[in-house]
């Protein structure tokens, strides 16, 4: 069994290059709440790396082209000498990159290989323009056929998943569905006004600014989507401390939140190898449905256990996916979760109560590290002012690419 001892978030708002600082300031900074906040300490971290008994996971998608900086596992040992001789390596999955680095560090605790595991996600984006920054993420789509030469691949990627949305359920109105995707939108910008780390959390959102796309204050950027529809550039990092069951024994921890279970699924790399693949499935993404069944399965659980949900929220067309393929509404249906206020704050499952990718932010290696610490948060009853009552199962999806790479994690309080 692996535990969660918590972790920390830098404040998203920020930009770390106005500021003058770079990624050392913030691994320090994120490190060092980490530890504060969870009790450990540096010279623990010393102690158990002559056991034997640490290692450490970064999760980053693209800094080579973001900060002209790669080994990014190595940059622990600028935090603190105490990181000397600490194994620790960098895994990427695009968006899911630190859900990789978490997948790899429980997978260490459960075979008995380590202890604790500090899991360290981060991406600095802000560093170039919009222009170059949209083109770097082109690289987590398949870049020669998908991302060269097209301006802001993403956002056109995601657009084509609405169309896909409403090509799949032909008896879906379009504008009830592109109301939906405008409420997500309103849900998302609401939420991060409870939470004091988001990103938008002092910005604007109303129904009728997200639903009055193509004007000049909500311009389209990828086929039927919107300004309104897409997550924030965020600069920003997380971090998480795992341990095992013996450690803690071992140090007295009172401990009750853990890692109840997970799942991990690779869909086609190529959006039309995905829709092509999706033909035979009711949903549309079926890879992504089939990850969530897989952690509902370990853990034992059901969509009927789970009081809260962090969903990836790239786009509110890939929200919306998730709705269904979370098993909250079957698929063809996920309009009636979002307007009958099943997934706001304060509906039967809420979905991103952190405000998610579009009201939070979303540095890219740093997204799954932090949906995992705001599950932490709710069954733990530490979200403040966004925490979801009597929380004591929580699930999260985060995708890499256009769905590509599909990780759930579900934190129970025990």
């Amino acid at each position: 069994m692996v535990h969660v001892l918590g972790g920390a978030q830098t404040d998203f708002e920020r930009n770390w290059k106005k500021e003058g600082k770079n990624l050392v300031a913030l691994l320090k900074e994120v490190i060092h709440d980490g530890f504060e906040e969870t009790g450990f300490s540096f010279e623990e971290l010393r102690r158990l790396n002559k056991e034997n008994r640490v290692e450490s996971f970064v999760g980053n998608f693209i800094g080579e082209l973001y900060i002209d900086q790669g080994h990014l596992g190595s940059f622990l040992t600028e935090v603190d000498e105490a990181f000397y001789g600490v194994p620790s390596a960098r895994f990427e999955a695009a968006c899911a990159s630190s859900s990789v680095a978490l997948d790899a560090a429980i997978t260490k605790i459960n075979a008995g290989e380590i202890d604790v595991a500090i899991v360290v996600g981060f991406e600095i984006m802000k560093y170039v323009d919009s222009k170059v920054g949209g083109d770097i993420l082109g690289r987590a789509a398949y870049y020669e056929k998908e991302g060269k030469g097209i301006e802001f691949p993403f956002p056109k990627l995601f657009g084509r998943l609405a169309d896909a949305i409403l090509e799949k359920y032909p008896d879906l109105d379009e504008k009830r569905f592109m109301d939906a995707l405008a409420k997500i939108s309103v849900i998302n910008y609401e939420n991060a006004k409870r939470n004091p780390k988001a990103q938008t959390r002092k910005w604007f959102m109303s129904f009728e600014q997200a639903s009055q796309r193509g004007n000049d204050t909500n311009p389209l950027v990828g086929g039927r989507l919107a300004v309104s529809d897409c997550s924030q550039v965020t600069d920003g990092a997380c971090c998480v401390i795992l341990c095992s069951e013996k450690y803690v024994k071992e140090k007295g921890i009172d401990s009750k939140v853990v890692v109840k279970g997970y799942g991990h699924r690779n869909a086609p790399l190529l959006f039309d190898k995905k829709i092509k693949d999706n033909a035979n499935s009711e949903y549309v993404l079926p890879w992504t449905r089939q990850a969530v069944l897989d952690a509902y399965r370990r853990s034992g659980l059901t969509v009927d256990d789970i009081d809260v949900f962090e969903t990836h929220d790239c786009f509110t067309s890939s929200e919306y996916a998730a709705i269904s393929a979370f098993g909250i509404t079957e698929p063809g249906k996920e309009c009636e979760a979002v307007e009958n206020g099943t997934i706001a704050f304060s509906g039967k499952k809420p979905i991103n109560p952190s405000g998610g990718l579009i009201g939070c932010g979303h540095p890219v290696g740093a997204s799954g590290a932090r949906m995992f610490l705001d599950c932490y948060k709710q069954v733990s009853g530490k979200a403040g002012e966004y925490q979801i009552k009597n929380a004591k199962n929580a699930m999260m999806l985060n995708i890499g690419g256009s769905a590509t790479t599909n990780f759930v994690f579900i934190i129970s309080k025990e």
